[in-house]
């Protein structure tokens, strides 16, 4: 490990260590990931929760990857089943619908914390973050939740080395979001959207396409963004492709050129820099 990561990685594990118990919002990702490995070298498997959501919007083998990684490090898993599609103000998907979303969420995940004594709650947001439009910061900030690595200055490469420095199978996982950022914004957020769109992904990742988004514009018409290395390998299984998304229920279906962009469905200015 290098000296810069180790300084970090030092601080990272000063800020937990004073919590003594912790419950994790959970995701599976490499940031989660690496914070909840981080939170059980410090304090020990028993002393951390991981708290994993079963929404609609969260990809069904994300649920079962987060479940077999805390597994693997003797951490204890509750399953919430958040009510987001509830809530029209999340539905209508203005530029604003991950607060709502991660409102809901860091709320439940307060509840279940409070239910077994645990003070602390924590999630895995980074530096990288803070330039981005990340609306589910405010309420993290609202509900004090907090994000160890990015008070300890650790950058999206940070976590990546210290997540391979432990062997973690996450560590060079592709980037990875809720089903409902594939929705472009003024569209309705639905299970039937949520559906469509997580099958048709599985669909393409069963085909062998690692990093895959399906950007939902209308009932009518999908985007299929992937690596620009794959843009071939999608055109020369197209019309397969074209057959399973229109079996699904799109009339029709474009690949974008430009290959995957993160948040290519982002509004341009972001509107939260800030813990």
């Amino acid at each position: 490990m290098d000296p810069s990561l180790t300084r970090k990685h030092q601080h990272l594990n000063s800020i937990l260590r004073p919590m003594g118990r912790v419950a994790i919002a959970f995701s599976g990702g490499v940031d989660s990931t690496t914070l909840l490995r981080a939170a059980v070298e410090v304090l020990g498997s028993s002393q951390v929760l991981a708290l994993t959501s079963v929404a609609a919007a969260v990809p069904r083998r994300e649920v079962a990857q987060a479940k077999t990684l805390a597994e693997k490090m003797g951490v204890a898993l509750v399953e919430l089943v958040t009510d987001e599609l509830d809530n029209p103000l999340y539905v209508m998907n203005d530029a604003n619908r991950c607060y709502f979303c991660k409102n809901t969420l860091f709320r439940d995940c307060r509840r279940v914390a409070a239910e077994r004594g645990i003070e602390h709650v924590l999630y895995g947001a980074i530096l990288d973050d803070l330039g981005d439009v990340r609306p589910g910061m405010r309420a993290a900030r609202e509900l004090l939740i907090r994000g160890p690595l990015a008070e300890a200055q650790f950058s999206k490469d940070d976590v990546r080395q210290l997540a391979r420095y432990w062997h973690l199978d996450v560590a060079d996982k592709p980037a990875s979001a809720c089903l409902a950022s594939r929705v472009a914004h003024g569209v309705p957020v639905t299970a039937k959207t949520l559906s469509k769109v997580e099958r048709s992904e599985d669909f393409l990742h069963d085909l062998g396409f690692r990093q895959v988004r399906v950007r939902h514009h209308d009932e009518a018409n999908a985007r299929i963004e992937v690596e620009p290395e794959d843009l071939v390998k999608v055109a020369q299984r197209a019309d397969e492709i074209f057959a399973f998304l229109q079996g699904v229920g799109y009339r029709y279906v474009s690949l974008d050129l430009g290959g995957y962009r993160q948040g290519a469905l982002n509004p341009p200015t972001p509107i939260e820099r800030s813990l």
